[in-house]
């Protein structure tokens, strides 16, 4: 890698006019970040497909464990959306996922932590919450 900054000229005109011109620096900032972009978003749209056949045959092929996960997860984000749309709390999931566990909610149940005072530690209580 040395043999870009010691002995390539390229390299070092490039160092060179980089110092030395500041039009010529963001034009580079530039060229370096938009062409890969560029290029990035050329491969995404060569490589995605929206053919409904190809599709079809991929989820046909599906392992079950596979539906099952997509299943379960659809009804999981659904549950979020419906709860995000009534406006309802939802800080005890994100405690649930800051320790690494998934929050399964029956209707009108909270997790609520309950301090114990002889103890540091969060103890969790399952406590029913009255319908509105």
């Amino acid at each position: 890698m040395s043999f870009l900054w010691e002995k390539s000229g390229t390299w070092r005109w490039i160092v060179r006019q980089t110092r030395d011109s500041k039009p010529f620096f963001f034009g580079f900032a530039a060229f370096c970040g938009v062409i890969p972009g560029i290029i990035g978003y050329g491969v995404m749209q060569v490589t995605s497909s929206t053919n409904p056949e190809l599709e079809a045959k991929l989820r046909q092929n599906a392992r079950p464990d596979s539906l099952m996960m997509g299943k379960v997860n659809s009804e999981r984000l659904a549950e979020y959306l419906g709860e995000l749309k009534r406006k309802e709390d939802t800080n005890d999931r994100y405690v649930a996922a800051l320790r690494g566990e998934t929050l399964i909610r029956k209707p009108y149940v909270k997790i609520q932590p309950l301090e114990n005072k002889n103890t540091e530690s969060m103890e969790q209580k399952v406590v029913e919450v009255p319908k509105k």
